[in-house]
């Protein structure tokens, strides 16, 4: 018996495939956030918002009693809810009778230069984007003034971020628009707030794949110009609007990426403390220097205020991994941050309706997994917190984490 096989048109399965699951992550969100509604920011128990100010609680209630900031939710067992925008509001206040600058608005001062931090790997896996979501989160609820740039065409710190790119960015709107070699866009033109005081978005999609294949052709026509300057020109124009940006690069050393590196200040690079995330470190480590020679050669200053390795889904009980952690301390001493960002099912869980564990409710995790989880992210990203305020000539007050 002869059995013939029926091919299929890989094309037409793949965009028949793409346009299912598109639907169905569309009707998700929908049922999550209605079409009328748009996501909002939890809000935070007295205990939470005093922690993020860096003040005692009972300072909070001697406010509060005394009508100085905005009035809190008070529920019916009497407990205050503060909003990330009472949350700021506080910092104003408490700034003005703070005992030196910058104990409650920790941001740019007068020469101060705008920190951009390029947060990278091309393995996957690596917790590319959940460190650079939970990192831009945390210092704009820390008072920084931060600008979130989505630079990866996969797009997930876009939805983590309540805009899904394939329904709200059919007419453009990313990085892409201002970058691009005809017509390009003012960067303000696509960038959008968030639901979070102080921390604006620009969102990513598949239209940033068009500076991969436009570079290529605008060489080749003496057009592209330092193509490699654009990310940084772009973010000249709003250079004072903002203490820090965070960008995601996509997870492969193309022109994308090369932009990126020229306009950073500091690099974030995430490691997985697995043999092969690390071979294939080293192999990106090998490729990143030598493309960075061939930008520096042709103009460009390569120098940055800092590089820092961050390890990441780190299991303290994995001995394999604690071997691979030493051996990466030994190799780059104070490169590799103190603080690790443990794996945690309270961060993958919040994940699956797109939100970081800054956003989700304690209540949600089991109480010992989610402050585990929870101080694992500050110390990490109060670390670089405090690498960012070292980089601006300050000594970081040490009761803050910034």
């Amino acid at each position: 018996m002869n059995v013939t096989f029926q091919q299929d048109d890989l094309n037409a399965v793949i965009r028949q495939h793409s346009e299912w699951l598109a639907a169905q992550l569309h009707n998700q969100r929908e049922s999550l956030f209605p079409p009328d509604a748009t996501k909002q920011m939890r809000r935070f128990t007295s205990g939470e918002a005093a922690a993020l100010l860096g003040v005692n609680d009972s300072y909070l209630r001697k406010l509060h009693l005394e009508g100085k900031g905005p009035s809190p939710e008070t529920t019916a067992g009497n407990r205050r809810l503060y909003s990330a925008g009472d949350v700021q509001a506080l910092r104003v206040l408490l700034e003005k009778t703070a005992r030196r600058p910058g104990d409650y608005l920790p941001g740019r001062r007068e020469g101060d230069h705008l920190q951009i931090v390029a947060v990278m790997n091309f393995k996957g896996g690596s917790g590319k984007t959940t460190s650079s979501a939970h990192l831009a989160q945390r210092l704009a609820l820390t008072g920084y003034r931060v600008l979130g740039i989505d630079l990866d065409p996969q797009a997930s710190f876009t939805a983590l971020h309540g805009v899904q790119p394939e329904f709200d960015l059919r007419d453009g709107g990313t990085l892409y628009d201002a970058i691009r070699y005809e017509d390009p866009l003012p960067i303000r033109d696509v960038i959008r707030p968030t639901y979070i005081p102080n921390l604006d978005l620009v969102p990513g999609n598949l239209d940033l794949m068009d500076f991969e294949h436009d570079t290529p052709r605008a060489l080749a026509r003496n057009e592209a110009g330092l193509f490699f300057f654009r990310v940084r020109e772009a973010l000249a124009q709003v250079d004072a609007d903002y203490d820090v940006v965070v960008i995601d690069c996509p997870p492969q050393l193309g022109f994308l990426t090369m932009s990126a590196l020229s306009a950073a200040t500091g690099v974030l690079v995430t490691i997985h403390p697995e043999m092969l995330d690390v071979m294939s470190m080293s192999q990106f480590l090998r490729m990143t220097a030598d493309l960075m020679d061939v930008i520096a050669e042709s103009g460009a200053d390569m120098s940055h205020d800092w590089i820092r390795y961050l390890l990441t889904r780190y299991e303290p009980t994995d001995a394999p991994q604690n071997r691979i952690v030493a051996f990466l301390r030994t190799m780059y001493g104070e490169k590799v941050l103190n603080a690790t960002m443990l794996k945690s099912t309270a961060i993958s869980d919040a994940g699956l309706t797109k939100q970081t564990l800054y956003e989700v409710e304690r209540s949600a995790f089991t109480r010992s997994t989610y402050d585990r989880a929870m101080e694992s992210l500050n110390a990490v990203n109060d670390e670089i917190a405090q690498l960012i305020q070292r980089t601006w000539g300050r000594t970081p007050d040490p009761r803050k984490g910034s």
